[in-house]
């Protein structure tokens, strides 16, 4: 025979199953089916925000650029390829037309040689841009270079270098490009910075000093052309799996000439591009793309700055000691 307070419980367990069944898994799916729905709408915006739009990609020869270039122009993007090397923009040219018949409609896309580090090549590089398709919806200023060194050994032609390449040179071509976005009240201007745009660290000085730069550079010129309805976005990746170390340049100029540890272990180019591709499509306006701990060291700048010199001084005497060991 059940006592009554066994039927109690019971009827409260079957009650409590009633309840679940009837309102709280509902109520899941029907959160769950909506943010599907949401991620759905969204997606289908940023194709159509990216199709058919001229999208114009800096350092498209190698890396992070090509990668970013491919994933434009799979989606429908009018991409301009814009390199030093012509015979490789060429040849990245034929690639993607090959490669044209499987991804749908797809555009030619047009290729446009100069060197960012020459002042002078700026502006009639950006006139050749615009005779392409007659107009810019997206610039990507991806072009860069590294940096390996002590500031103590470092010669200032060197930081010099490094600054003309990664900030003076997209913040030409950007200054070059605004007017004609500016006139159409239409455009996006993408600045391809670092998380050491945000947070330095040891021996990289010329490099994060040219990615604060460009950092602060377009969250300005984001408030200033909010009214001319222009969107700025930031995009501040990781380690990112490239020859971007191998290509670095170091103290007394040369090439570094290593592919280094945590860029060997960095994330895959083509990771990266899809996220900014993202990015880019929901008009984000500031991205981080790292892991865990470097995203934390950013707060702990902020919120516990002596927290963080003593890393980053920490980590200093050990790759001092790594060094010359």
């Amino acid at each position: 025979m059940i006592s009554p307070s066994s039927r109690k419980g019971m009827l409260k367990e079957r009650a409590m199953d009633l309840v679940t069944q009837t309102t709280i898994l509902p109520l899941l799916f029907g959160c769950l089916g909506i943010f599907s729905l949401f991620r759905l709408l969204q997606r289908t915006r940023s194709k159509a925000y990216l199709r058919n739009a001229v999208v114009v990609v800096t350092g498209a020869t190698s890396g992070l650029g090509k990668e970013c270039a491919r994933v434009f122009h799979a989606a429908g993007a009018k991409v301009v390829l814009c390199g030093r090397n012509v015979k490789a923009l060429e040849e990245f040219t034929r690639e993607l037309a090959d490669s044209s018949s499987s991804q749908g409609q797809t555009h030619q896309p047009c290729v446009v040689t100069f060197d960012l580090a020459d002042p002078g090549a700026i502006a009639p590089a950006a006139a050749e841009i615009l005779q392409c398709f007659g107009y810019v919806d997206i610039l990507i200023n991806n072009a860069g270079i590294s940096y390996r060194g002590a500031i103590s050994d470092t010669i200032v032609d060197v930081d010099r270098k490094v600054m003309e390449i990664n900030y003076f040179g997209p913040v030409a071509l950007t200054k070059a490009l605004l007017p004609s976005m500016v006139e159409r009240k239409r455009g996006h201007i993408v600045a391809i910075s670092s998380i050491q745009g945000k947070i330095s660290i040891p021996f990289r000085s010329a490099y994060a000093a040219s990615k604060h730069a460009t950092q602060a550079f377009f969250d300005c010129l984001r408030a200033e052309m909010k009214d001319s309805d222009i969107e700025v976005t930031v995009i501040s990746p990781g380690y990112i799996h490239t020859n971007l170390s191998v290509n670095a340049v170091t103290a007394d100029g040369s090439r570094y000439g290593a592919l280094d540890k945590n860029t060997a272990q960095g994330r895959s180019a083509v990771e990266v591009a899809q996220d900014i591709f993202d990015a880019v499509g929901k008009k984000k306006k500031d991205v981080l793309l790292t892991d865990f701990l470097p995203t934390m060291a950013v707060y702990i700048r902020t919120l516990a700055p002596r927290l963080f010199f003593r890393i980053m001084a920490s980590r200093a005497r050990k790759e001092r000691k790594s060094k010359n060991s």
